[in-house]
């Protein structure tokens, strides 16, 4: 079975998953946040997956950011359409600053790394390659 991570935004929505045996994260898509639950039904229909796990935003002094009461209410829907389904909220600081630096190691040129759809991609698989790293 597979875990799936959620980096959930205000607009877009990334989204990284394992591989069946849980040892290596990829990037899945982005989606527009309001179509989330939607997505995830389809996915799961074909997919098997054990938990997933979301990003929960934090200032540096540990306080919730300003965006966790949007990621708040998409987890309480995930929860009421997918009770089974375990939640594991996970630390997200600096995720999308290391999906930026990672495009920029990785070689990608200006106009390729203002693709902020990739960005939440990359930031997604960075929570859930962490949580697996976590996880052993």
């Amino acid at each position: 079975m597979r875990i799936l991570a959620i980096d959930y935004g205000i607009k877009r929505t990334g989204i990284a998953v394992t591989d069946e045996m849980q040892m290596i994260a990829f990037g899945l898509t982005t989606i527009p946040s309001e179509t989330a639950i939607a997505f995830l039904k389809d996915y799961f229909s074909k997919e098997k997956v054990e938990r997933i796990i979301v990003g929960e935003p934090r200032q540096m002094d540990g306080t919730p950011s300003q965006s966790a009461e949007i990621i708040n209410a998409f987890v309480a829907k995930f929860k009421e359409a997918f009770p089974e389904m375990q939640v594991e909220r996970v630390d997200e600081r600096f995720t999308s600053k290391m999906a930026f630096q990672t495009m920029i190691d990785s070689g990608l040129k200006k106009k390729q790394r203002q693709n902020k759809a990739l960005v939440d991609e990359i930031a997604a698989t960075i929570l859930l390659q962490d949580y697996l790293q976590y996880k052993k």
